[in-house]
C-alpha cells in the first residue's frame, strides 16, 4: 500500500516526539545554564535505562547529598544539598519516556530552581555499548552570576554531571564505584642512599 509524501511526514512528526524531548520544556527565554555530557557505557541500552529510570538508584551517582522521593510514576521531589548549609527542593515531572531510548524531564511550577533535562541511551558506534547522553538546563537562583560563582567553587554544573556520568560508568561496567575514601596516606618513598643516611 503506498502512502503519501505527507502521510509518511505525519508518521515522522509522530516517532519524532518519543525520541526527542520537548524543545521548550523548563526555562523560558534560554536564560538559564545548559550542560551536555556524554559517556560510552559496555552495557546494553535496557540495564542502563531500567537503572536511571529507577530514580532512586540516582542517589548512587551524585556525589553531592541528594534525597529523591518517588510521588507517583511520573513525578518525584527532590532535595538536595546547596551552599551554605541549606537545601534546596523541587518537584519534577517525567515528559517523555521511551525505553531503553530516552527519559525526559522538567521541574514542575513554582520550583526554586527551575530545570528540565533528557538522558539518552543510543547503541555506540563499532556496537561497543551504549552511548549515554545527559543534557541539562536549569535556571539558578541569582542568574548567571550564580552559576559563575559556582564554577569558582567548584560546583559547577558541568563538572557535576561529568562525575555523575564517571560514576555512572563504572557502576555499570564494574559493578563499583572506585574511590579514595578511608585509605590511608602513607609516608613518601625514600632511596636507598637516604634510607643509609638516617
Amino acid at each position: 500500500m503506498a502512502t503519501s509524501p505527507a502521510t509518511r511526514q505525519q508518521t515522522a512528526d509522530r516517532s519524532e516526539l518519543v525520541d526527542k524531548p520537548r524543545a521548550k520544556i523548563a526555562v523560558p527565554g534560554n536564560h538559564g545554564v545548559k550542560v551536555v555530557r556524554a559517556c560510552t557505557i559496555r552495557r546494553p541500552a535496557a540495564e542502563l535505562y531500567q537503572f536511571w529510570r529507577s530514580l532512586e538508584n540516582l542517589t548512587r551517582i551524585i556525589k553531592h547529598p541528594v534525597a529523591i522521593t518517588r510521588l507517583s510514576d511520573t513525578e518525584s521531589h527532590w532535595a538536595v544539598s546547596a551552599p551554605g548549609d541549606r537545601m534546596v527542593e523541587w518537584d519534577a515531572v517525567i515528559i517523555n519516556d521511551a525505553p531503553d531510548r530516552l527519559i525526559a524531564w522538567r521541574s514542575k511550577d513554582g520550583a526554586e530552581i527551575r530545570n528540565a533535562g533528557s538522558v539518552r541511551f543510543e547503541r555506540a558506534p563499532g556496537d561497543e555499548g551504549t552511548e549515554v547522553r545527559v543534557q541539562l538546563e536549569y535556571d539558578p537562583p541569582g542568574g548567571k552570576l550564580a552559576a559563575w560563582v559556582a564554577k569558582l567553587t567548584g560546583e559547577e554544573p558541568e563538572q557535576q554531571v561529568a562525575e555523575a556520568l564517571r560514576r555512572f560508568k563504572a557502576l555499570m561496567e564494574a559493578g563499583e564505584i572506585p574511590t579514595i575514601e578511608g585509605q590511608s596516606v602513607g609516608e613518601p618513598q625514600r632511596s636507598a642512599k637516604q634510607k643509609g643516611q638516617s
